[in-house]
């Protein structure tokens, strides 16, 4: 009877969401004609990422930086492209935190670390988005935007974002998101062994569609390999097929099947 009601009131909740921050149509078809990687998706799952994208505007709180306004064009857009890799995992995969920074543009951190002599060391570094463990998150819109998707190399901050967002659901970022008891050590087979196929072409000076920033750490491999999966899937299962293979399974998602059949 307990569960019959909490299910209930669950179901009234999410519907209430789903009534306060309807997408409105105009609004959705913009989006997806402005990021062509979710116009590959068919109705069914289109109407699931706008439901999603609904939930997830009712659960987040965006915050403007520096002046910059946080329009609902520019919200969705965010949304949509967030919600793409939990389309089959759910909104509870971004349970961890709550808030969205939006800056109009890269913003040039400080940063500082002690090495093993004890001596601090201090930097600068420019940002495009940035994910810390329970938030907040920060974006850069000038990345962000579609304007932004037209590089060669396959490129999404936000997409990146959110990948180490669902990395860090069970602790520090390390590559390895939450998954199945025992299926880690089968998880890292895969990765390290593609990483480090990645690594060595990087620094033999090959071309890869994978963003050489990869090579900076395993955290990253991933990050920018969630990337291609999403944006450029048929290039990437023809380049490292296995890598393609472990995201396919973890996302439950094909978008190389997508993008052939359109």
């Amino acid at each position: 009877m307990l569960d019959r009601l909490i299910a209930r009131w669950r179901a009234w909740q999410e519907a209430r969401a789903l009534r306060r921050h309807a997408i409105p149509d105009g609004l959705w078809l913009l989006t997806l004609a402005r990021y062509p990687f979710l116009s590959t998706l068919d109705d069914a799952e289109q109407a699931e990422l706008r439901r999603l994208c609904a939930l997830f505007l009712s659960a987040k709180e965006f915050h403007g930086a520096g002046g910059f306004v946080v329009s609902d064009e520019v919200a969705v857009a965010i949304a949509a492209q967030a919600c793409l890799p939990i389309l089959r995992l759910g909104l509870e995969a971004y349970a961890g935190f709550v808030g969205i920074v939006v800056h109009a543009g890269e913003v040039l951190a400080r940063r500082e670390f002690m090495d093993e002599d004890g001596v601090v060391h201090r930097y600068e570094e420019v940002l495009a988005g940035e994910a810390m463990e329970g938030g907040p998150l920060m974006l850069a819109w000038s990345e962000s935007s579609p304007d932004a998707q037209a590089g060669e190399l396959p490129y999404n901050v936000v997409i990146h974002e959110f990948a180490h967002v669902l990395d860090m659901q069970n602790g520090a970022a390390d590559g390895v998101p939450a998954l199945a008891a025992g299926e880690r050590e089968a998880w890292l087979d895969v990765l390290e062994s593609e990483w480090q196929a990645f690594c060595d072409a990087v620094d033999a000076g090959v071309e890869t569609l994978i963003d050489p920033y990869g090579a900076e750490a395993i955290e990253e491999f991933f990050a920018v390999a969630v990337e291609a999966f999403f944006v450029a899937p048929l290039a990437l299962s023809l380049e490292q097929p296995a890598l393609y293979q472990l995201l396919r399974g973890y996302f439950h998602q094909d978008p190389a099947a997508r993008l052939a059949r359109c």
